[in-house]
């Protein structure tokens, strides 16, 4: 029934407000429904992964992006994922960028977002992610942190060690995001020079909790190594690869469609490439412990045995659980188990 209905409704409607929609349901489902679509979503436990310290039901979680202020860490895990990284949260609230601001692209089951971590703050985000972590049907919980707005690029670490004070000891796992393509300047971070201090100030101030970095595919090959080493030295847990794209090369919606749509980051199917061979160059430079946690591009659960048989720990998805629909998880969940 999905397809049909996005191909009728969905497909018609303004892409954030379907989202706001869609999560909407997401949030108030009664804890009795919740609990009935669980037993129909939930993995196998042959699927289950030990990573970070923790134990995930699956490898299959939803990447930052979905819930932006951990308003829906427990409908989601409800619906099967393994895990729910929030965020990306800033330590002070900001409203992004003017809409429209994501855009789809069906042909290439794609979207352009330059959202720019449009949240409430960190303070109002630890509250809700407290809340989520007193329940005993709770996932995994990771949290996303970047960069506020207002905050010069200079003035970064003081800021991402905000927010970390307040959510690290509620994560299950902390991501430092460097990588965004919407934030002025947040990618300069990716810079050996700048991000080392970063990274070292925030491990100091996380309090045990696991730290992982966010990279960016458009980094060339050398920087992605050059990266590995600095988690490597520094004694990160691990690193998530990749955020979004600012490339359009290869697609097959009309040249004039994706003009239109502007400046973002490109996620969805034409990432998955870039995605799979970033990660690879991840594995040949960490140790096989390191935690690499892979997103990008995967919408079946053939593309998500694809990234684990590459040596990805977790993989995660966001785009394409708006062109598969409410049951994403569980088809990924229910095709890894056929696979074992």
């Amino acid at each position: 029934m999905y397809p049909l209905l996005f191909r009728l409704v969905l497909s018609r409607l303004d892409p954030e407000r379907a989202h706001h929609l869609a999560f909407g349901v997401i949030r108030a489902l009664p804890p009795t429904v919740g609990r009935a679509v669980h037993r129909m979503t939930r993995a196998d436990e042959s699927l289950a992964v030990d990573a970070l310290g923790l134990r995930f039901p699956s490898p299959f979680g939803v990447a930052a992006g979905f819930d932006k202020t951990g308003a829906g860490i427990i409908g989601l895990h409800q619906l099967g994922f393994g895990h729910v990284e929030v965020g990306t949260i800033t330590a002070r609230p900001q409203p992004g960028n003017e809409r429209p601001r994501l855009f789809r692209l069906i042909p290439d089951r794609a979207v352009i977002n330059r959202m720019g971590f449009n949240n409430d703050g960190a303070r109002a985000a630890a509250k809700r992610i407290a809340r989520a972590r007193r329940r005993a049907d709770r996932p995994v919980i990771g949290v996303n942190i970047g960069k506020s707005r207002v905050v010069e690029v200079d003035d970064a670490v003081e800021d991402y060690l905000e927010s970390t004070r307040l959510l690290a000891p509620l994560a299950d796992y902390l991501v430092i995001n460097v990588s965004s393509p919407n934030t002025p300047g947040l990618r300069g971070l990716q810079e050996l020079d700048r991000l080392e201090p970063l990274l070292d100030a925030v491990r100091a101030a996380s309090a045990g909790t696991p730290l992982l970095v966010k990279i960016a595919p458009d980094l060339d090959d050398e920087q992605i190594a050059g990266i590995a080493g600095l988690a490597v030295r520094l004694g990160l847990d691990g690193i998530v690869a990749t955020n979004t794209t600012i490339s359009r090369d290869g697609l097959r919606t009309d040249r004039s469609v994706v003009d239109a749509a502007g400046a973002g980051g490109l996620s969805g199917r034409p990432l998955a490439a870039r995605s799979l061979e970033v990660l690879r160059i991840l594995r040949r430079h960490v140790p096989s412990d390191l935690c690499v946690i892979s997103v990008g591009g995967v919408e079946t659960a053939d593309d998500v045995a694809e990234r684990l048989d590459a040596g990805a720990t977790l993989v995660q998805g966001y785009t394409g659980f708006l062109y598969r629909g409410p049951f994403w998880a569980r088809q990924i969940n229910r095709g890894l188990a056929r696979r074992r």
